[in-house]
């Protein structure tokens, strides 16, 4: 930790960043073992379709657990509370999350992005990204996701490898996460593929067969994950057998990296590739400490005002959530984000960015001068971690590495007065 120059906190935003717009989805299929996100499996309940028809249905339910339409009407509600804090803002990219999205029709998907339309000015031009399980998959499902406006794919795929699927508690094979992915491309034009690597028992040969196995389907995004176990997962409390260690997943990520930049993707954040113009737009404005409602259980969102950044998240369980919504407050919690926290939240963010930012960026988006940091960049530059000019400033490789590191430089003293 270090200490944030006082004297040159003064704050207050002249213009507000882009905003965004997270939506999450709580439900899915099977938990998987590494997963600490907010996702719960759906039960039986009297009267409900069972998720083998799933993907015939598209009606008032989908699923077996939940009342798809029920939550689309929650969502929009949800919505419609947020607006007097973003009112007249456009909203420049939208992203469906979970859990597993693709578990609801592309009926309940019309009819959300149609409410949204009807209150609020979302850009024409927006990019609208739903995340989908390949397990989920059927083409004639997807082709109505397309026609609802849904313009981008994220796919979780995390190995084309059965062996590295089943260890990973994946409900899909290999088979199916090629099918899946041959489906997405007949009716999207801009798909992710999510993969992971440092995999139970994995070679860095077989690592490297999955990132080929992207790059000859020619999707426009691959994002590349080192698994790391999560508190409060399966695998923390049954650490899988024979993970690599540090030397060789370190020679992964290299590996990883110079396969996908030679391919033609340009490694843009820590573990995003996209082809060129074709990063996620949605998690570029995060990285760049933009602005995001977050709707849905658990949802957390970023509202920028000129008094100031205020944090929020919606209640997690689903029927706490829907309870909530019933209440007129879905917002379990909200806290304004102190002056002193600022430098470290806007660092932890774009310091992600294998590019850096403008240097203008670090006032207009936290209301405080650069002058504030100067000590902490000088250190940080000292030892190698960033590069830095009176334009411009980005991690150099080895704060890329040890990025944990170069953010803990900007953390404030708890003992600050």
């Amino acid at each position: 930790m270090s200490v944030i120059d006082l004297s040159a906190l003064k704050g207050g935003l002249k213009e507000l960043p882009p905003l965004s717009l997270y939506i999450h989805f709580p439900w899915c299929v099977k938990k998987c073992p590494y997963c600490d996100f907010n996702s719960h499996e759906f039960k039986p309940v009297p009267g409900a379709i069972a998720i083998a028809d799933a993907a015939n249905v598209g009606r008032s339910r989908v699923g077996a657990g939940f009342d798809e339409m029920a939550y689309v009407e929650a969502l929009l509600r949800d919505f419609e509370y947020s607006l007097p804090a973003i009112w007249g803002r456009p909203i420049t990219t939208i992203f469906m999350g979970g859990g597993t999205p693709s578990l609801f029709s592309p009926e309940a998907m019309d009819a959300l992005l149609a409410g949204l339309r009807a209150r609020a000015r979302i850009h024409p031009d927006a990019e609208i990204t739903m995340e989908a399980n390949p397990g989920t998959f059927e083409s004639e499902r997807f082709k109505g996701y397309r026609a609802a406006g849904i313009n981008r794919l994220s796919i979780g795929i995390q190995s084309f490898d059965p062996r590295q699927l089943k260890a990973l508690g994946r409900i899909h094979d290999g088979i199916e996460a090629r099918r899946a992915v041959e489906i997405a491309l007949t009716h999207f034009d801009n798909v992710n593929l999510d993969l992971m690597y440092a995999l139970p028992n994995q070679t860095l040969a077989e690592a490297l067969a999955d990132i080929d196995t992207a790059i000859a389907f020619g999707v426009t995004h691959i994002s590349a994950y080192h698994l790391t176990i999560e508190p409060n997962t399966l695998f923390a409390v049954q650490l899988p057998a024979n993970l690599p260690d540090d030397d060789i997943s370190a020679d992964m990520q290299e590996a990883i990296e110079a396969r996908l930049e030679g391919a033609g993707y340009v490694h843009y954040e820590t573990s995003a590739f996209g082809q060129p113009g074709r990063f996620a737009r949605h998690n570029v404005n995060y990285w760049q400490f933009g602005d995001y409602v977050g709707i849905g259980a658990g949802a957390h969102g970023k509202i920028s005002s000129h008094e100031g950044v205020v944090r929020e998240m919606r209640y997690k369980q689903p029927a706490a959530y829907l309870q909530a919504i019933a209440d007129g407050n879905p917002v379990q919690s909200r806290h304004k984000v102190g002056r002193k926290e600022l430098p470290f939240e806007f660092m932890m963010n774009t310091l992600r960015l294998t590019g850096g930012f403008e240097t203008r960026l670090f006032s207009e988006r936290t209301g405080l001068p650069v002058s504030c940091i100067q000590s902490q960049l000088r250190q940080a530059q000292a030892e190698g971690l960033i590069e830095h000019d009176l334009t411009h400033l980005r991690p150099t490789l080895k704060g890329q590495r040890f990025l944990n590191d170069l953010l803990t430089l900007f953390l404030h003293d708890e003992g600050e007065n």
